[in-house]
Formats: structure tokens, sequence, C-alpha cells
């Protein structure tokens, strides 16, 4: 039986979800699918193995027939259903999914009216006006698909930090678990919280190195091995991700760990340093004439050379060097620093979990507050709320307030900032409101001028707390629309206005390398994970790093205050916050 694993039933139901939309049957049946893999996905528990033993009944959204499904599929390794369902396409069709502004509805057209069955085919189609001929397309249509085509052409060997960090740090604890590794890490672009990657590198301390890098070739996940050496091995897993394992020596590790952890600057700038101080340094040690120091830990590289310790997720050669050198690096803000969070959806608009499913999953988060921000009647496509629709929440979240002790729910809105920089709701309205995240939802091709005066002309709102997601990005998929930051930093200083960091894994939206200016102008910062259910609560942990990265210190950001301290701050007059 092939391995099984949790991502196996998740994108085999995924799957089966976009097949049965192509087939045209019954939106119900294909959202139960779509609705079983989230429940895969978020099951608190070895899903797998009860699936495999039938022990699934009971499961809140799992009926009968997905339950003997993900029993076949957890047992036997194959799931006939999805197979013969799957045989009725060409296996290159899934790749359309992947483009930006593709549903299945005109994928479904182009592959009946065209025989589109690939991204090659997809890409002449629009080329020679084919897909612009057909009905609900056009010529504009065909150049988005070309531009998204180009878009994944450039990405297609980059992955999101947040889609690889839960299976990384399910790797890195089967490499501690063993018991012949001393110390295990993770380096590269994933310890200093890139927002994308190419690969993942591992490193363990061991005296069996080869024993390691064997049992790395074995685990699970690995879908090839692309090198398999005594010290050093590379894997690929299922998703195309490369994994590279390196073994070294307890007395190695440290100088290992900050080598390989990078970034290629940063490294090349303190190997310059220890050459000046008489000092070699590399991967595996400090060498020299005269006293060599010792080192332990990846701290004591730092302190020979007369630094102090530099936090990985600062290590770019963005100054962090020189602010070492003289002692004046920030005591970076810490996930435990976090009360509350804001922008958060509900039911009442596209979110999945009702107000107080959101309320007592960020209570087990141990969050003070959390402030909810439905959209907006402008985004009809997200079931924006009316005026009277968004009046009746802030009176349910009022009394659902009543219930709470030293927790409250924030009413709050995610207004769409119109064309022209006006808002979606009016002044009045607004001001029942605790907060209001302003944001961009469409017209994205505006010049840069004319999208920063809409943004300005919306910061100068007395209403507006925060600006959310700035560029529009989604990573990988979408670039940033044309937006002149550095104005709108300047803007938000002047208005008081906060600028959020979208946390969702898709966005981490202001860009990492523009907080430190935002911080040094007093721009403050929330860390919003943009939920739509509540497990997206998690993405917090993504938004401290990406903080952390950008320089943030705890008092840089909004939601580390307290909910009395919160409440006071928030009923204060814009211009005297």
């Amino acid at each position: 039986m092939a391995d099984v694993t949790r991502e196996t039933l998740i994108k085999t139901l995924e799957e089966i979800a976009l097949l049965l939309e192509l087939k045209g049957e019954n939106p119900f049946k294909t959202r139960a699918y779509r609705n079983g893999a989230e429940i895969v996905q978020n099951f608190d528990g070895d899903i797998v193995a009860r699936a495999a033993d039938n022990d699934i009944k009971g499961i809140k959204g799992i009926g009968d027939a997905l339950q003997q499904k993900l029993h076949e599929l957890a047992s036997t390794g194959s799931l006939g259903y999805y197979e013969d369902l799957r045989a009725e396409f060409p296996p290159t069709l899934f790749e359309l999914f992947e483009v930006q502004g593709l549903g299945p509805k005109k994928i479904k057209a182009v592959y009946d009216q065209l025989n589109v069955d690939s991204i090659s085919t997809l890409k002449v189609a629009c080329e020679d006006g084919s897909v612009a001929s057909l009905k609900g397309f056009g010529a504009k249509t065909a150049e988005k698909v070309l531009a998204a085509i180009a878009n994944r052409e450039k990405f297609a060997d980059r992955f999101r930090l947040g889609d690889v960090a839960p299976l990384a740090e399910t790797l890195l604890e089967r490499l501690k678990d063993h018991p012949k590794v001393d110390r295990a890490a993770i380096a590269g672009s994933y310890r200093r919280s890139k927002e994308t990657l190419h690969d993942l590198d591992f490193l363990v301390a061991t005296t069996e190195p080869a024993e390691l890098t064997k049992f790395f070739t074995e685990l699970p996940e690995v879908h090839e091995v692309i090198v398999h050496g005594d010290t050093k091995t590379s894997i690929r897993l299922e998703n195309g991700l490369q994994c590279d394992l390196r073994a070294v020596s307890n007395a190695h590790f440290p100088f290992a760990l900050q080598y390989f952890s990078g970034s290629k600057e940063h490294n090349v700038a303190l190997r310059s340093l220890a050459l000046k101080q008489g000092l070699s340094l590399n991967e595996y040690d400090f060498t020299g004439e005269g006293d060599i120091p010792e080192v332990h830990e990846e701290g004591d590289i730092y302190r020979a050379l007369g630094l102090t310790f530099v936090p990985p997720e600062l290590r770019e050669n963005r100054g962090e060097i020189e602010a070492a050198d003289a002692g004046t690096l920030p005591e970076l803000i810490e996930k435990e620093n976090l009360r509350g969070t804001f922008h958060n959806h509900t039911t009442a608009s596209d979110g999945q979990n009702s107000l107080l499913e959101m309320a007592e999953a960020a209570q087990e988060h141990g969050l003070q507050y959390l402030g909810i921000a439905d959209h907006s009647k402008a985004s009809f496509q997200a079931n924006g709320l009316s005026e009277e629709r968004l009046q009746s929440q802030i009176e349910e979240i009022q009394k659902l307030n009543e219930s709470f002790e030293n927790f409250a729910l924030l009413p709050g809105s995610e207004v769409d900032i119109l064309k022209d920089g006006s808002l979606d709701f009016d002044d009045a309205l607004l001001s029942q409101l605790d907060y209001c995240v302003a944001s961009v939802h469409n017209a994205f091709t505006l010049s840069e001028d004319d999208m920063t005066k809409r943004f300005i002309r919306a910061m100068e709102n007395e209403h507006v707390t925060m600006i959310g997601h700035l560029t529009g990005r989604l990573l990988l998929k979408r670039d940033p629309y044309a937006v002149n930051i550095e104005k709108i930093i300047d803007c938000a200083a002047e208005t008081r206005t906060i600028i959020e960091l979208n946390c969702n894994p898709w966005r981490l939206d202001m860009d990492w390398r523009w907080w430190k200016r935002a911080r040094d102008k007093n721009v403050l910062c929330s860390i919003n994970p943009d939920a739509h259910k509540t497990e997206q609560l998690q993405f917090l942990a993504y938004g401290v790093r990406l903080a952390r990265k950008g320089w943030l210190r705890r008092d840089d950001v909004l939601n580390t205050r307290t909910l009395a301290e919160i409440q006071e701050w928030l009923a204060l007059p814009k211009s005297k916050r």
C-alpha cells in the first residue's frame, strides 16, 4: 500500500470537488467534498489512522458516503471513485486551476469548446484569439490569462512560507525524535522568515551521519530521492518542494547553522568582519593565527566578533551588522506579546464561522479581544453587509459581549475604498463602530498616482483606523498593484492611521521591507489574520515572524495592548492616538 498522509486525503477530496464542477454536477455534492477536505485538514488528531480503521463516523460534516471513501483511500492507498472520475479528463487539465482568473466554469468552456486541456494549449488559444472569441471572455480576459500564465512561469519553483510551514515543522520533529540526533534545526530562507522560498534546509548534529541521511530518505512524505550521501541528502516531497539535509558533528553545528541560515549577503559581511580581526569564518569553524574563539552555540560566533546576537529574521545585510556592532538591535516582538487582533470575518459576509464561534476560538488562542470586520456592501462577491445588516451585527456583538468575562468582540467593518477614495459607508454609520479597516478590492489598474491619492483620501477620514492589505498582492499569484508606499507611510504618520500587516500566508502585506521605515516614522502596525474561519487565527504566528523581519518591537504593534488599553485607545479621537 502506498503511504497515505493527511495531505493525500485533502488533495484527493479537493480534486474530486474540482472534477465534479467540471462535469456540472450538483453544487451541493461538490461542496460536500470541499468541506470534507477542510475538515480533514483541521481535524485535531490522526485522521489518517482513524479513517483507515473506519473510525470517523460521527465527525461533524463527514457523511456516510464520504466516510466510506476516506476509509477506502486511507486503508488501500487508492480510491476507485476518484480514479474513475479522473480518467474522464486529460491529466494535464489540473494545471488550468493554477491560473489566476480561471474558475471551473471558464475552464469547462475552453475545454469543451476549444479542446484546451493544459497550460500550453491555453497559452496558444489566448495568443491566436480563440479565447477572446468565446462568449463571456473577450480580449481583456485573454490578456489577463496570458499575464497569469507568465506569473505562474515566473514563480514555478517557489513556495509560500505558510504553505510549507506545517510540513516543515513535522519533518523537523521527526528528526528531533531520532535517538541519534543531538540537535536539529531548519536553516535557510525558512529560518529567516522569507515570505516565499525555493527549498528547505535541514541541519542535524549527530555522531551517525549516514544513518540520519538514510532515515531522511525513508520519511513517508518523500516522493523522490534526488541525491543520497553519507552527510548530505536531497529529497523532493509530493508538492515538488526540495528538502536538503546536512548531518554534521556537534562541534560544527553552530557554524553550519549560522552559515546555512544565510543570507548570502549577511554571511559575506560577517566573514569580512572576521577577516579584519584576523579570523577566517566558514561553515565548519573559525581559523586563523592566535587565539581561536571557543564556540558552543550560534550566538558565540557573533560575540566572538564583538557583535550582539543577530536574530535570523534580520540577516539580510540591511543594517543589522552595524546595529549589532553598536548594540542597538531592537528587542523584537514575540508571539506571546499579542493580546488581540482585528480584521476577521464571519458568516455574515464570506466567513465560515459565526460570531460566537470566532469569539470562542479567539479565547482558546489566549486573546483578550477579537475585531470583527465583515465586508461592506460594495464587495457583493463576498456577501458584503448593507447598512442595516451592519447595524444589526453591532447590536448582536453588544449582546454577546454581555456574556464574556475578560474578553470582548470589537465591532468593525472592512470598508471598501471606492475608486475615488471615498468609503462604502457614510461617517454616521462608521462612527458607531469601534474601528474601521479600509481596503481596496477592485479597480486594481489605476495609475500609481491615482491609486496613491485613493488611499490618501481614505486615510484622511477620521473614522479609518487602519489600511488593510496595502498592495493587494497574492504571493506567487498576483503582483501588487501600483502604489507609492513611501507616500502612504508618510500619510499614515501624519493622519495617525495604522497600517495592517495582513498575515494571511497568501498576502503578508505590507511587505516586510517597508516596516522599518514605517516604524521610524512612528506608524503603528496591526498584525491581522484576515481570518475567514476559526483555524485561520493561527496565521498570527506568520504575522509575528514577518513583523520581526521588519524590525518591529512590541510597542510598534497595536494589538500587543491589553483589552483595557485598546478600548481606551479606540475611544480617543484619531488625531490624539
